[in-house]
């Protein structure tokens, strides 16, 4: 196999894999923070406090909130979903073989964008509510707006809760 690819191909397939990703790949990105083009090892975002109202008087001055800004970097790092196509195995298959590793590639970068999120959310959790030996319940869930609620999470119509078709048992 030649090592060097037609930069035709190379785009092709790469735009492929992202038109994948964005189609298909993850479930949880859309959840949270992004920022496209950091150029660096990593970024920072800007985490914002709680801010109050206050009433003023007529010609008074504007009561400033103060508002607390926390710096929370983000290191970035690569991950690879590659596989190798044969060009004399697609002239003997009847199907697009680089399409169908563009889609595992992009699925595979999407369940591994959500495993970070996941595993973001588990470290950096304050609060929990429930354990994995019961149903979910109303009342569970119910607990559980209570909890965001307590802790100042914004009811802005994007709070999600993941949730698996399958039961997944902890030990």
């Amino acid at each position: 196999m030649s090592v060097s690819i037609d930069n035709g191909f190379v785009k092709q397939f790469e735009a492929d894999v992202h038109l994948a990703y964005q189609q298909m790949g993850t479930k949880l990105r859309s959840t949270i923070r992004s920022k496209s083009g950091v150029v660096g090892a990593s970024t920072t975002f800007q985490k914002v406090g709680r801010g109050t109202a206050s009433t003023k008087s007529r010609h008074g001055i504007v009561p400033v909130m103060n508002l607390n800004h926390e710096p929370v970097e983000c290191i970035l790092q690569d991950y690879y979903a590659g596989d190798w196509v044969d060009a004399l195995d697609e002239l003997k298959t009847n199907i697009d073989e680089r399409r169908v590793v563009a889609s595992a590639g992009a699925y595979a970068l999407g369940r591994k964008t959500d495993e970070l999120i996941v595993s973001a959310i588990m470290n950096t959790a304050t609060a929990s509510v429930g354990d994995y030996s019961t149903t979910l319940t109303k009342d569970l869930v119910l607990s559980a707006l209570e909890v965001l609620n307590t802790n100042d999470v914004p009811d802005d119509g994007r709070r999600f809760a993941p949730l698996s078709a399958v039961k997944i048992y902890k030990s």
